[in-house]
């Protein structure tokens, strides 16, 4: 049959003229296969089609509930077996790539509720020295919302003290102040104080945060340190130092903060990238609607 013919060929091209992972082929092969049998099941000829009906076979990948990311891959497979084909003269059009990507959903973040936050804190002992220290990454996680990437390389130099601020180095070099609360002041002049001395066993580190051994602390050592503290904490939900920022930015914009200043704050390029912490603004804002307004109430 043609179709299998064509097929083939256009996966051997993929593999042995394009170089493409073996599991990038099987998932073209997949999507173009999956495109072949709605072509049986409605009379098309895959040679001959037009925008009628591959518009039809975007709606039918909707009914059958693929996801928008899902179906976004689909098409791509199906541009790109269409235009070998075009390059074979085996079709005139490639009717594929004239459809849009559907839009990408927008995963709500992962983010703690206050007194969740509160557990997950009380549940540090900040009798000894790593206590101190890993009360404090909790605290400034949350107080600030920079990224786990960006903590580890805080220097005490960074560190404004009577100001209570924080100049981060973030993405593309860009340089951003924070800033934080009296909770975290607290934790930090504790820290300092009684903790990281200790931890530094005498050496000199420039870094703010040290491991057992006096050595900067690493990404991966923080995540290793909150995951044992959430576990700690018996938490049903699994925390990253992501879902700290998730919660800084989520709990600013609830209590009224403007979306730009949480953006700055954030380091975005982007304030789409920022908006979508705005899913709490809205939920509060209903809230309000139905509790004031008279039309609202049952």
């Amino acid at each position: 049959m043609d179709m299998n013919k064509d097929l083939k060929k256009y996966l051997d091209y993929l593999e042995y003229e394009r170089k493409y992972s073996i599991k990038t082929i099987e998932s073209s092969k997949n999507d173009i296969e999956l495109f072949f049998i709605y072509c049986k099941e409605n009379n098309l000829n895959y040679k001959n089609l037009n925008i009628d009906s591959t518009r039809g076979y975007l709606k039918y990948l909707d009914k059958l509930q693929y996801k928008n990311t899902s179906i976004s891959r689909m098409l791509s497979s199906l541009r790109g077996f269409y235009r070998y084909l075009m390059v074979k003269k085996k079709v005139n059009v490639n009717y594929f790539k004239l459809l849009s990507n559907p839009k990408k959903e927008k995963k709500v973040p992962n983010y703690l509720q206050y007194d969740e936050f509160e557990k997950i804190i009380r549940s540090i002992p900040v009798d000894t020295a790593l206590g101190k220290r890993n009360s404090l990454i909790v605290e400034l996680l949350y107080a600030t919302g920079i990224r786990v990437s960006e903590l580890v390389d805080i220097k005490l130099k960074d560190i404004t003290l009577n100001e209570r601020s924080i100049r981060i180095i973030g993405k593309g070099n860009k340089e951003r102040i924070v800033y934080y609360g009296e909770y975290a002041e607290s934790s930090l002049k504790d820290y300092l104080s009684n903790s990281r001395d200790e931890l530094l066993k005498k050496k000199s580190s420039d870094y703010l945060l040290v491991n057992h051994l006096g050595n900067k602390l690493t990404t991966a050592g923080i995540r290793d340190i909150l995951e044992k503290i959430v576990e700690t904490a018996s938490l049903k939900h699994k925390i990253s130092p992501h879902t700290l920022r998730h919660t800084f930015a989520t709990h600013l914009l609830s209590e009224g903060a403007d979306l730009r200043a949480v953006q700055e704050l954030l380091g975005h390029e982007s304030l789409s990238t920022t908006q979508i912490y705005t899913h709490v603004g809205l939920d509060r804002l209903r809230n309000e609607y139905l509790k004031a307004h008279p039309r609202a109430k049952n």
